[in-house]
């Protein structure tokens, strides 16, 4: 074997040495790496720590207390007494105002949400061909997201809807007389939808923020195919954009569900008229708190925690049928 053959060999083994000497570090660096590492990770969960506490303390330990509180019987002044599945049998069978109010929050969150949700697409697409005071107008319109949850909304809205209010008399300026809508029966419901799709700021903002990503190509190319608007919103506009009507979707199906105090403002917190305004959470809050029954308001609760899981597992199985994200092959 020649000379330079061989210090090359001597050369490339040396140079292989010595990154794995970089690669496995012995002894004392070793050691010092792992302390290090250790040292990290402890700094680490002491910032989680507070975060962990609150979440076991404040979020974990009451839910978990609260399913126990659901097959008991407890008035806040007694022990709990455990009865089963009393609490559920009960509200399935012996409580005609709890499906009342089952279906008056799925009439509401059914009617109302697929409302919103097209006000705010409708909105954020004139939006998106808009320069011109975009700014101003998105503010405007995500205003009322706001403030649509507070106390002072609802008793406004409840001033405007009421007999010889704004509403009432600007309808009767146009020869419609429908009276107070906070007092009737069968207007009581559609006007909590209104302030529920008057709220459509925080969805818009989304859908704009995901119009400005669909690329202009696209439309070009539906132009150059002859496609209309209706076309281009169809085969360009919602397959681009239905990560984000998801998104929506899922988040305002969740809300819908917890609407509380509107309804509870707007109805004196007695659900009325004839417990058109006693949604879901509504009774809720008076069979524990008024009743003092927070056994079965706890079993209610869990009720609703597994319907909205089960809601929310749903449109995850089904997204793949109809929801395209970027880079996907279909």
């Amino acid at each position: 074997m020649s000379t330079t053959l061989t210090r090359a060999i001597v050369t490339a083994e040396e140079d292989g040495t010595r990154r794995s000497s970089r690669r496995r570090p012995e002894g004392p660096a070793r050691a010092g790496i792992k302390a290090r590492n250790r040292r990290e990770t402890a700094a680490g969960y002491t910032f989680l720590l507070p975060w962990m506490i609150g979440f076991l303390g404040l979020t974990l330990g009451p839910m978990l207390y609260s399913l126990y509180l659901a097959f008991t019987k407890y008035n806040l002044f007694t022990e709990p007494e455990w009865i089963g599945f009393d609490n559920f049998v009960r509200m399935f069978t012996e409580d005609p105002v709890y499906i009342q109010s089952v279906q008056i929050t799925l009439i509401y969150v059914l009617v109302g949400t697929p409302i919103k949700l097209a006000a705010a697409l409708g909105v954020a697409m004139l939006l998106n061909y808009r320069d011109r005071g975009s700014a101003f107008f998105r503010s405007s319109f995500y205003a009322p997201s706001l403030i649509g949850a507070s106390v002072s909304v609802a008793i406004v809205w409840r001033a405007m809807f009421t007999t010889d209010g704004p509403v009432d008399n600007t309808l009767s300026f146009f020869g419609i007389e429908l009276g107070g809508w906070v007092g009737n029966v069968a207007l009581v419901l559609p006007m909590m939808i209104l302030l529920a799709v008057w709220q459509f700021g925080a969805p818009m903002v989304i859908f704009l923020a995901g119009l400005k990503q669909v690329p202009q190509e696209l439309y070009e190319a539906a132009e150059v195919d002859g496609a209309g608007p209706v076309r281009k919103f169809r085969s360009v506009t919602f397959p681009m954009l239905s990560s984000v009507i998801f998104f929506n979707l899922l988040l305002e199906l969740i809300n819908a569900f917890q609407v509380f105090a509107a309804a509870y403002i707007i109805s004196n917190g007695s659900g009325g008229p004839a417990g058109m305004t006693n949604f879901y959470t509504v009774y809720l809050y008076k069979r524990g708190f008024a009743d003092l029954q927070m056994g079965y308001a706890a079993a209610m609760a869990w009720v609703l925690v597994i319907v909205v899981a089960i809601i929310a597992a749903v449109l995850f199985k089904t997204q793949k049928s109809w929801v395209h994200y970027a880079g996907e092959n279909r």
